[in-house]
C-alpha cells in the first residue's frame, strides 16, 4: 500500500513538472509577443541608389528590422540616373532583380510594368495608414506595389526668416505680393531672389513647384496634357509658370552672374541673408544644415504663390518607394521588411538616420523636435489638404530640354510663348519616342 502511495505520488509529481513545463514555454511566447518581437529569421536582399540619404536609410531599417525580426539585409547600390535605370530594367528583365528594390514612384515606376515583377500589398493592413496620393504613385490599377521610401520634398521658396523679420516682411499670399516683397528687398541692397544656373536644373523650380496652380486651374491637365490634348503654349494656367521666371527677370531680382552662380553658392548666400529667397527643391535643407548649421533654423519655406489669395497650396515629389519581388527567395520575409519600413517604429529609425526633407506619406509619424523650420512651414500645407504631387508623377512626360529652355527664360534670352513652344516641341519628340497614345 505504502508503495503504491508512494509511485502515486512520484507520478503526479512527473505530471506537474510537465505541465510547469509546458507552462513555461507558453509564458515565453506570451513574453516574446508582449514584447513586440517575432524572430521571423531570414536573410532578403535590396537594390537601392547610390545616394547618401536613400544608404543611411535603409542601413536604419535594415537595423531595425534586424533587431525585431532576426531578418538579415544584403544592401546592393547601383549608379544614380539614366545608368541606374538601365541597371532597374536589365535586371527585370533577366530575372535576377533582388527580393526588394528602392525605386522612384510615380510614372518612371508605372513603366516598369510593375504587375508583372512586384507583389501586390493592397491588402496588407498597414495600407490604411499610408496617403491616398503615394498609394496611386506606386499603383497601376491592377494592385498597390510599394511604400514610401523616405519623405516627402518641395518645389517653392526657400527663404530667408531672420531678413524677412528685420525687414518687417510677411509670407506673401499671392505672386503680387511676392514682387512687391522682392521689390523691398532690392531696395535694402539685397538680392531678392537666387538665380544659380551653374546646375541647370535649379532654373525648373519655379515651373515645377507652379504645378499645384496649374492643377487647381486645370485637375485634367496631367492626364490630357499625356494625351496631347493640352499643351503649354495654349493652356494659360499652364502658361502661368512660365510667366513667373520671365517676371523676376524684368523685375531685376535674380543675382547678377546668374549662369556663373552654383548651387552651393546660391544656399550660402541664401543662409548669410546676402540673398533673401531661392526657389529650390527642399532638398537643399540638408546640404544648408551641413555647411551653415547656426543659419538653418533661419530657412522657411512657402510654396509659389497663386495670383488667387483664396489659393494656396503645394507642389510635393513624393518619395520613392520600396518594392517586393513576387519572386523574392523569402516572400515573407521581404514582406515583413517593407511593413517595418513603413511602421511609425521604422520611420523612427529613418529619422534617427536622416533629417527629413519633408513630412511623411504615413498617418500617425510625428516630426522629430529637430526638424528644419522649412519642413515644419511645409506640414502646415499637408495638415489643410493644400497639396498636390509633382506633374511628373501622373504624366511621363518631361521634356529633357526643359531646364536649358528655363535657363534661356530666365536670363530674357527667350519670352514666356517662344519657351512654351519650344518646351512643347521637346515633349513631342518625347512623347513619339515613347509611343504614347494620341502623339
Amino acid at each position: 500500500m505504502e508503495a503504491l502511495k508512494t509511485g502515486k505520488w512520484l507520478a503526479l509529481a512527473v505530471i506537474g513538472l510537465f505541465v510547469l513545463l509546458l507552462a513555461a514555454c507558453g509564458s515565453d511566447d506570451t513574453s516574446s509577443s508582449d514584447n513586440g518581437s517575432d524572430q521571423v529569421g531570414g536573410t532578403v536582399s535590396i537594390l537601392i541608389s547610390g545616394s547618401q540619404r536613400a544608404s543611411a536609410s535603409v542601413e536604419a531599417v535594415a537595423e531595425g528590422v534586424k533587431e525585431k525580426y532576426n531578418i538579415d539585409t544584403e544592401i546592393e547600390v547601383r549608379p544614380e540616373g539614366a545608368e541606374g535605370d538601365n541597371v532597374v530594367k536589365t535586371r527585370l528583365a533577366t530575372g535576377e532583380m533582388t527580393d526588394i528594390m528602392s525605386y522612384n514612384s510615380g510614372a518612371l515606376f508605372k513603366a516598369l510594368n510593375p504587375s508583372q515583377h512586384f507583389a501586390d500589398l493592397s491588402d496588407e493592413p498597414y495600407m490604411d495608414t499610408i496617403q491616398e496620393e503615394f498609394k496611386v504613385a506606386v499603383s497601376d490599377g491592377d494592385g498597390i506595389y510599394g511604400v514610401p521610401g523616405g519623405s516627402t520634398s518641395s518645389g517653392g521658396i526657400l527663404y530667408n526668416k531672420a531678413v524677412y523679420e528685420e525687414l518687417g516682411l510677411e509670407v506673401p499670399q499671392t505672386w503680387e505680393e511676392f514682387l512687391d516683397n522682392n521689390d523691398k528687398i532690392k531696395a535694402e541692397g539685397k538680392v531678392p531672389v537666387v538665380a544659380a544656373y551653374q546646375e541647370t536644373w535649379t532654373s525648373q523650380v519655379i515651373l515645377l513647384g507652379d504645378y499645384y496652380n496649374l492643377h487647381a486651374a486645370e485637375p485634367d491637365f496631367g492626364e490630357k496634357y499625356t494625351a496631347n490634348e493640352m499643351k503649354y503654349s495654349s493652356t494659360p494656367a499652364a502658361l502661368r509658370g512660365l510667366e513667373k521666371i520671365a517676371e523676376l527677370h524684368e523685375h531685376g531680382h535674380y543675382n547678377d552672374a546668374a549662369s556663373s552662380t552654383s548651387y552651393t553658392n546660391g544656399l550660402e548666400m541664401l543662409a548669410t541673408g546676402e540673398a533673401v529667397h531661392f526657389p529650390v527643391i527642399t532638398d537643399a535643407l540638408a546640404e544648408i544644415e551641413s555647411n551653415h548649421p547656426d543659419q538653418v533654423d533661419d530657412i522657411g519655406f512657402f510654396a509659389i504663390p497663386n495670383d488667387d489669395p483664396e489659393i494656396h497650396g503645394m507642389t510635393i515629389w513624393l518619395p520613392g518607394g520600396f518594392y517586393v519581388n513576387k519572386d523574392a527567395q523569402d516572400l515573407d520575409a521581404a514582406k515583413r521588411w517593407v511593413e517595418y519600413a513603413t511602421s511609425p517604429e521604422g520611420i523612427e529609425k529613418q529619422m534617427e538616420a536622416i533629417k527629413p526633407n519633408g513630412p511623411y506619406m504615413v498617418e500617425g509619424v510625428e516630426l522629430p523636435d529637430d526638424t528644419y523650420e522649412a519642413v515644419l512651414d511645409m506640414n502646415e500645407y499637408v495638415e489643410a489638404g493644400n497639396v498636390t504631387s509633382a506633374l511628373e508623377f501622373s504624366s511621363p512626360l518631361k521634356g529633357p530640354n526643359l531646364e536649358q529652355i528655363t535657363v534661356e527664360l530666365g536670363l530674357g534670352m527667350v519670352d514666356p510663348a517662344e519657351a512654351a513652344e519650344k518646351y512643347d516641341r521637346d515633349v513631342e519628340r518625347q512623347a513619339l519616342q515613347l509611343d504614347l497614345e494620341g502623339w
